[in-house]
């Protein structure tokens, strides 16, 4: 600093303060000074910001949060009233029940037709009120079809008051009252009759005997229901009505209901008893247009369904494995049939294939179907009934022959239909006491075919199933009313087996309508 610039201060020779030279050095050493103070503070500020900046601010003066609770509450099980079944509006719920002696008075059937005469006028045999395109018709403009004339309809004319019922005559009117009878004492309380314990209804010294197998409770319990379907007793009318609600009850509760199946799979026939226990139900619920039997009857069908060949047909196994068989089929291809006529769902490639099926396995030459190949004879378990013979029956040819009226087929269309009754007219039932030619199995078959046949066929057929079946059943005692389960099925089904397939051979005049009518 030059001395012109200097002033006294105070008498001495100071600069200003304002004037105070300061050099680099001091400059540095006092910003160093502070630094500390700097850093601490723009940390404080960094740290105040933060915090300020996570406050919820929106939350602030707001009504604190509601809390929501939510609870499921599983509605009450809905209870069905399932006995007695109600009608629907279009069942006639006034169908008389038939007494108990059965007054019959049919003269214009006899028990013992004329001689075959095959230039005799074939239009005098059956009832021509009873005609329909097909067995199966559609369901029309009424619920019960057979019922007072309408064409006779599926099911003829199974209930007596409506369209003068007619059947083989009294011998065979008083055999039907007296099996069924005697199946209705034998039920039990749940409904199901008890393939190898049915003698427990019998009076301490008076025990029949003919048990079958246990395994079969659900495919006799089908046997007994058709039987008393067949007869006109319904979940709604008839004298048994409550012994028809309970057996189908007792088989709703057989079935599985995610497969659909009546029963257990046990054994290699348990496919048999399931097609039966069908074909019963779904009759029932023709007859009563109850919902809840519609779903379990379609639910039995959904199994059939799926038990059946991709292409093919029916035997023993659920999933198929590819095996088929005439005689499984033939029970398949009525309960489809029953099915479709009462308006369930049903694949109607079935038929198709069934009809490929019967084509397959039928020896052109002879006209004989055969049970697993071309022309083959019905099977035989070996050492179980395999001393039953298999000449002089026809029973896979009965089937196919059935099957194919119920297909929609004829015998003007088709011959081969013809060489089939043939060769049933030439092994025409007999009953023996030994059982080897009381082949009960083919004789329903046989016996529902030539129905439908008519004319010679049926009077040939007519005359050897009523003396066969009539005349043979039992009279005395505990078993008054059945039939002696022989033959080569009897010790499968017994006598409750026995008795409802004998009773349903001579259902056979109402049971289904004729498929050309009178012949």
């Amino acid at each position: 600093m030059s001395e012109s610039n200097l002033e006294t201060v105070g008498g001495r020779g100071l600069p200003r303060a304002w004037e105070h030279d300061a050099s680099f050095q001091d400059a540095l050493y006092d910003w160093m000074q502070r630094a500390p103070w700097l850093a601490i503070s723009a940390l404080a500020h960094v740290m105040a910001i933060l915090l300020l900046s996570i406050v919820p601010w929106g939350l602030l003066g707001q009504e604190p949060p509601k809390e929501l609770v939510s609870r499921i509450e599983v509605p009450a099980e809905p209870e069905y009233q399932d006995d007695p079944i109600e009608p629907p509006p279009d069942v006639r719920p006034d169908v008389p029940d038939v007494p108990p002696d059965l007054p019959l008075d049919d003269p214009d059937v006899v028990d013992d037709p004329t001689p075959v005469d095959d230039a005799a006028d074939d239009t005098k045999l059956g009832d021509p009120d009873l005609r329909a395109d097909a067995p199966f018709d559609s369901m029309g403009q009424e619920k019960l079809l057979g019922i007072g004339g309408n064409a006779g309809g599926t099911y003829g004319s199974r209930f007596p008051g409506h369209g003068g019922r007619k059947g083989g005559g009294r011998p065979s009117e008083e055999a039907v009252g007296a099996g069924l009878k005697w199946l209705v004492d034998h039920q039990d309380r749940d409904g199901k009759w008890d393939c190898d314990a049915f003698m427990k209804h019998d009076p301490a010294g008076d025990v029949e005997d003919g048990a079958g197998q246990p395994e079969h409770d659900v495919g006799v319990t089908g046997l007994a229901l058709l039987a008393l379907l067949g007869d006109g007793h319904t979940t709604v009318t008839g004298r048994y009505k409550d012994a028809v609600a309970r057996g189908v009850l007792w088989l709703r509760d057989q079935q599985d209901f995610e497969s659909g199946l009546i029963g257990q799979p046990i054994g290699h026939s348990y496919l048999y008893d399931h097609a039966i226990a069908t074909l019963a139900l779904c009759e029932a619920y023709h007859f009563s247009g109850s919902p809840i039997l519609r779903g379990s009857a379609q639910r039995a069908i959904n199994f059939v369904t799926r038990a059946r060949n991709p292409y093919g047909v029916w035997r023993y196994e659920a999933p198929p494995n590819g095996d088929n068989d005439t005689s499984v089929t033939g029970w398949m291809v009525f309960a489809l049939k029953s099915a479709q006529e009462s308006g369930l769902m049903v694949d109607s490639q079935a038929f198709d294939d069934a009809l490929s099926w019967f084509d397959e396995v039928t020896d052109p030459a002879t006209g004989r179907v055969g049970y697993d190949s071309p022309g083959s004879v019905s099977s035989r378990i070996v050492g179980v009934n395999d001393d039953y013979p298999t000449a002089g029956t026809e029973a896979m040819t009965a089937v196919g022959l059935l099957s194919r009226f119920f297909l929609g087929q004829a015998p003007d269309a088709e011959p081969l239909m013809t060489r089939h009754a043939d060769l049933l007219v030439r092994n025409l039932p007999e009953w023996s006491d030994d059982g080897l030619t009381n082949d009960m199995y083919y004789w329903y078959y046989g016996t529902y075919a030539m129905y439908q046949m008519g004319g010679r066929h049926w009077r040939a057929w007519q005359r050897s199933m009523t003396k066969a079946v009539v005349e043979s059943r039992r009279t005395d005692g505990a078993a008054n009313g059945s039939w002696e389960p022989s033959g080569p099925w009897g010790f499968a089904g017994g006598r409750v087996y026995s008795t409802a397939t004998m009773v349903l051979c001579l259902e056979v005049y109402y049971r289904y309508a004729r498929v050309l009518g009178a012949r």
